[in-house]
């Protein structure tokens, strides 16, 4: 049985640096659904092009397409030994969430937590234009892009934390300080489900 794990959080929560030293510490497949748009992105792809129209305007991509990049990248992977699953960044809407539960129960591999890194939106704000300014992302040096992607969070996003806590998966960590001190929070709880 695989240990599957769901890292959530704002953006610019740190969720890409935690999701790479988790994916290494447990063996895990790391599922970012941000990292494969990417890549399609830089490869001018028909699904960068789709992609890129959303992200330029701070929105998100449709769920269903979101969930079928998801699976393709999971199928890419099938021969691969691992541990469990990491989704990093995904499912962040409601739809998202249940299409991904329905997908688990069908596979006999359910979710055992969602990981929430808290932070605070100033701290978003600042980590986002730290990270435009250094990576020339362009969804990360509007101000105005970034507090749309904020709105986006609080209203489509944030509704997860009540669906994860009704199933008692859900934990929440506190997501400032130092990246070692944030990944050791994260390990004290992951550590349950890999003894």
């Amino acid at each position: 049985m695989m240990t599957n794990l769901v890292l959530f959080g704002p953006p610019g929560s740190g969720k890409g640096t935690q999701a790479a030293l988790l994916r290494n510490r447990y063996h895990l497949l790391h599922l970012s659904t941000g990292d494969v748009f990417r890549r399609e992105l830089q490869n001018n792809s028909s699904l960068g092009r789709e992609v890129r129209s959303y992200l330029d305007q701070g929105l998100l991509v449709p769920d269903q397409l979101t969930f079928q990049v998801l699976l393709a990248e999971i199928d890419r992977h099938k021969q691969d030994a691992f541990r469990g699953l990491l989704f990093d960044g995904y499912p962040r809407t409601l739809a998202q969430a249940e299409m991904l539960h329905t997908y688990l129960q069908k596979i006999n591999q359910p979710l055992n937590a969602v990981l929430l890194l808290e932070v605070s939106d100033e701290e978003v704000i600042r980590r986002i234009q730290l990270r435009g300014a250094s990576s020339g992302r362009t969804d990360d040096t509007s101000d105005e892009i970034i507090r749309n992607r904020l709105r986006v969070y609080y209203s489509q996003t944030l509704p997860l934390v009540d669906y994860y806590r009704q199933q008692g998966i859900l934990h929440a960590v506190a997501g400032e300080g130092s990246v070692e001190e944030i990944h050791q929070r994260l390990c004290d709880i992951a550590d349950r489900f890999f003894s």
